[in-house]
């Protein structure tokens, strides 16, 4: 979504650094390019307004200008207000009660019961009990998925189908929460086309039946200003305690997300970036704005791999390298690990310069990890535990149950073999984006091998060529005094 923004935010902050020293003209074309930016994305005009005037009064600051590296000092200001138009700190969900209750609302379409799921199964891995309650019941479809979602994810589900009076329904779901000692009410509501006077009443008398500790509006960024203007209309009438912002993955424009927090004076809470269920994280302003200046949200990865890589198995593995034990077992265990973890492209975005890295990787196959999965699967058990038993008749065999070419096995073996080597030096994931040595795809579907080593002989000639570089370039340098 903030892909856009991002590459021309990039090419000011290119521009910005390549200046010895900023003035103030060069500072007003570059405030003048990121509030043209900000409105392409779709953001407020108010907001961009107030935002590059805040950002112009502390780049011609004194400080700045006599900075030694100006340009840097502008991206950091960019980034400070950027954290503070996101909202500043983080807002936490208050989700303390006996039971805590907390009512979803939103137009139709915006991602309600799916959003419900994706809270359920965020606050379960925390360790809370978690009640979902089907409050849509105009819809009897969305009473199934929901049921369907509880059942998916091991959450229960609250169904009252017989009755339309969703207060009640909410009143019941609660006394049972409370008897069967829940932590949290998850109360999923209907939806319209557009809010109308029929909705936001049946919404207030849910409100006065449950008093819920947090009153969520799921917000599809997708609609851009308008957005913004459906959060303006629910927070007049329920007084709103914060915002879901959904399909964040999505390729609209992102000037919701970057305006929603100044216009309506509500946090966002939560953000969700895909179907599935785990797709939703809580919301930082700070992390989120180093996404969009493509710093990268290291901490945030770190977080996502802690929650995905099992401790045990982390430690079991790195005893086996230290023994040079490393299997295709390990192996596969490890690119389903990736795969968890939104594959190679989701973890790159959480990286520094992440995006570059990802746009020079899209040319390939996006079913390259699914080939190395078949060609380790065509395994026997005895050939995965040991791979040094993968001779040539061996290949011929895996390659027929693979349906690839032999060289394909030999190349994967052969980069198996190379990793091997490379993981039992570091640590296996750490090493593997390091270094890049996960199998790449080669032309026409096959893995290429990594480059061969280079000999002691061609690094000192190398050297040489280096050094009679230097010498003519210092020579060209005293020609032209």
């Amino acid at each position: 979504m903030f892909d856009s923004l991002s590459d021309k935010l990039h090419a000011v902050f290119k521009r910005l650094r390549g200046e010895s020293r900023l003035s103030e003209a060069n500072i007003a074309d570059a405030m003048r390019e990121i509030r043209l930016a900000l409105l392409e994305a779709d953001v407020n005009v108010d907001v961009a307004s107030r935002f590059i005037e805040s950002v112009k009064a502390d780049c011609i600051g004194t400080d700045v200008l006599s900075s030694v590296t100006p340009g840097q000092q502008v991206v950091k200001i960019v980034h400070d207000q950027l954290v503070k138009l996101l909202g500043g700190d983080a807002a936490p969900l208050k989700a303390d009660g006996e039971p805590a209750v907390i009512m979803l609302v939103g137009l139709h379409g915006s991602g309600k019961t799916t959003t419900a799921g994706k809270l359920a199964l965020h606050l379960r891995k925390e360790g809370k009990q978690v009640l979902l309650v089907a409050g849509d019941v105009y819809r009897p479809a969305a009473i199934d998925q929901l049921e369907a979602i509880g059942k998916e994810i091991g959450v229960s589900v609250h169904v009252e189908r017989t009755s339309v009076n969703v207060a009640a329904i909410a009143v019941n779901a609660v006394e049972e929460a409370r008897k069967e000692h829940y932590d949290v009410v998850i109360l999923d509501t209907a939806g319209r086309l557009q809010i109308d006077e029929t909705m936001v009443q049946e919404l207030i008398r849910i409100r006065q039946a449950v008093h819920p500790d947090e009153i969520l509006l799921v917000a599809d960024s997708a609609l851009g200003q308008e957005a913004v203007s459906v959060a303006e209309h629910f927070h007049k009438a329920l007084e709103l305690t914060g915002l879901i912002l959904t399909k964040l993955d999505g390729d609209a424009r992102g000037g919701a997300a970057l305006s929603i927090r100044q216009v309506t004076g509500v946090p966002v809470k939560f953000a969700g970036s895909g179907e599935k269920m785990d797709a939703l994280e809580p919301f930082f302003p700070e992390r989120m704005a180093g996404r969009i200046l493509g710093m990268g949200d290291v901490v945030s990865l770190v977080e996502k791999a802690a929650a995905e890589i099992d401790e045990a198995e982390a430690k079991a593995l790195q005893e086996k390298l230290k023994k040079n034990k490393f299997d295709f077992n390990d192996f596969l265990s490890q690119l389903k690990m990736l795969s968890k973890m939104g594959g190679l492209e989701g973890i790159l975005r959480f990286l520094p310069g992440g995006r570059q890295i990802s746009q020079a990787l899209s040319g390939m196959d996006p079913r390259h990890f699914k080939r190395i999965e078949a060609v380790i699967l065509s395994m026997t058990k005895e050939e995965r535990s040991n791979p040094d038993l993968v001779d040539f008749s061996r290949r011929k065999r895996i390659a027929r149950g693979a349906g690839v070419p032999v060289d394909v096995v030999s190349g994967l073996v052969k980069q198996f073999e190379t990793m091997r080597k490379m993981m039992r030096q570091n640590g296996p994931l750490g090493r593997m984006l390091s270094t890049g040595a996960m199998p790449a795809a080669a032309p026409g579907g096959g893995f290429a091998l990594p480059p061969a080593q280079i000999s002691r002989k061609e690094q000192e000639k190398k050297k040489k060529l280096a050094k009679l570089a230097r010498k003519e370039r210092q020579k060209q340098r005293k020609r032209k005094r």
